[in-house]
């Protein structure tokens, strides 16, 4: 359903002309209808308003809550190190990581290693994002096992491939790795170009991808080879499908939250995929206040829905919620990781929020389990507030849906703590273990430069239980700092 105008705002009631009984007829009661109610879902599946506010009933349960940790106990990472440009050794904030993965999501083994790759950068510095390399033996699991092999990408590396988005390339943004067939490391990853209006750049993100040589140095350490066929994905297309940097910014509405980032590999039935973080397109539930009359966004019952969309009409967020326009999207590509076809999204979040992150797809049993973190420092619902963090998950038949949400609401972890909390963790990640019903959840522990001692860090991993539509952390399934696999 499309509006080339927003309609009066006048509301009809619709009451009935017969009596009943001598009084007025039940249907005289019936919830006010505005003009521009309607129902559309555009054929993907909604995060609702109705999940979110059920989603705070659910708050405080061991099984979504994420696990505490001793704080007493939490190392920064010793490895994550690096000279500064005086040659000055400093330690490293390192954030959202991702491990080597094998096509099925458990973690890959590269010549006896883990590997895990990783935003870190300077403390004091918040423009400093880069990817790195750490690495370990497949037997163990201290944080202290860990190494860095550094920076995947050197400095003049965006230049070499003559691509028309590298080249402007500020930051190095999350995304996912995957070990072929052919025993090569894959990178996907987000470009993040600078946020400089006055020459039309918008910061925008484009999904990106690179070939990164290891080979072992001497025993126990891997190096970075330099990379090849280094090159842009995809950047939003035309903007009908998910909303382009320029669609959002174009117009000089700086007070949009553009996403297009975090790819995710994944393959099924020979064909690849790439899963990530964006917004509806013009054609699939665009923003702006007509979308805060669309049943399809609140869910639940019409009752509901009336009484719902008008708080959200006088709430301090109905703005927020015009912009709020979320998606998990999806895009086939070739065997050469070029662009094949956009596909429609997984999940929206109109009206919710504008942001929906670090998609994580994987198949068991049959069933296709998509997972997204997000926060509710950016969400329009009442009863969530700035420091509720999440992990939602959904489950499918198929890989592009219908997707509903798991434990009733879409709820898998939650957390409530002080962002100044040492513990804070985000970016949960949830990874695939060999033959086994529990999972291993890793994230990433302490807000970058908050503190002089305490970097951003490896949180410790636990372990999650997956059975058909419901999830549940594992009671004393806390394991090391960083820890990727569950030994047997």
């Amino acid at each position: 359903m499309k509006f080339h105008k927003l309609a009066a705002k006048a509301s009809v009631v619709s009451l009935s002309a017969g009596i009943l009984l001598g009084g007025i007829s039940p249907q005289a009661f019936a919830a006010p209808k505005d003009t521009l109610d309607h129902k559309e879902t555009y054929g993907t599946s909604q995060i609702t308003r109705s999940d979110m506010l059920d989603m705070i009933k659910q708050h405080g349960d061991a099984k979504y809550t994420v696990p505490q940790f001793d704080a007493s106990t939490i190392k920064n990472i010793p490895a994550a190190k690096k000279v500064d440009e005086n040659g000055n050794l400093m330690d490293l904030d390192v954030w959202d990581t991702w491990p080597l993965q094998n096509a099925d999501g458990t973690v890959a083994e590269y010549n006896g290693y883990h590997i895990v790759f990783g935003l870190a950068g300077d403390p004091k510095n918040g423009s400093d994002t880069f990817i790195y390399m750490f690495y370990k033996k497949a037997n163990e699991n201290s944080i202290d096992a860990w190494k860095n092999a550094g920076r995947v990408f050197k400095n003049d590396d965006k230049f070499k491939p003559n691509d028309p988005y590298l080249k402007y390339q500020a930051e190095e943004w999350s995304g996912s790795a995957t070990f072929t067939e052919d025993g090569e490391v894959r990178l996907f990853y987000t470009n993040r170009e600078p946020f400089t209006p006055e020459s039309g750049h918008y910061g925008k993100q484009t999904l990106t991808t690179a070939q990164v040589n290891v080979s072992e140095e001497t025993a126990g350490t891997l190096k970075i080879d330099g990379v090849e066929d280094y090159k842009s994905i995809y950047e939003g297309g035309d903007s009908k499908t998910y909303q382009t940097v320029s669609k959002a910014f174009g117009e000089g509405n700086f007070a949009d939250n553009h996403t297009m980032r975090d790819p995710h590999y994944v393959e099924d039935n020979g064909h690849k995929y790439l899963v990530f973080e964006a917004n509806t397109g013009t054609e699939y539930g665009y923003q702006g206040e007509e979308s805060l009359y669309n049943k399809a966004y609140y869910g639940g019952s019409e009752r509901f829905f009336q009484e719902e969309k008008a708080k959200l009409l006088q709430s301090p967020k109905k703005d927020l919620a015009e912009l709020a326009n979320g998606a998990i999207g999806i895009i086939e590509i070739n065997d050469d990781y070029t662009m094949k076809k956009e596909m429609k999204p997984l999940i929206v979040s109109n009206t919710v929020t504008d942001e929906i992150e670090r998609p994580n797809i994987f198949k068991k049993d049959g069933k296709w389990y998509l997972f997204t973190s997000t926060r509710g420092s950016k969400m329009t619902i009442d009863g969530i507030d700035n420091e509720d963090i999440y992990m939602l998950g959904y489950v499918a038949d198929s890989i592009d849906g219908p997707y509903k949400p798991l434990n009733k609401t879409g709820i898998v972890l939650h957390q409530d703590l002080n962002p100044r909390d040492i513990t804070w963790t985000y970016a949960h990640y949830i990874i695939p273990q060999k033959n086994s019903d529990n999972f291993v959840v890793t994230s990433y522990m302490t807000n970058r430069g908050f503190f002089e001692d305490h970097k951003s860090t490896f949180a410790p991993s636990f372990q999650l239980d997956i059975e058909g539509p419901k999830t549940s952390v594992v009671e004393n399934g806390i394991l090391e700092q960083g820890q990727l696999t569950i030994n047997e």
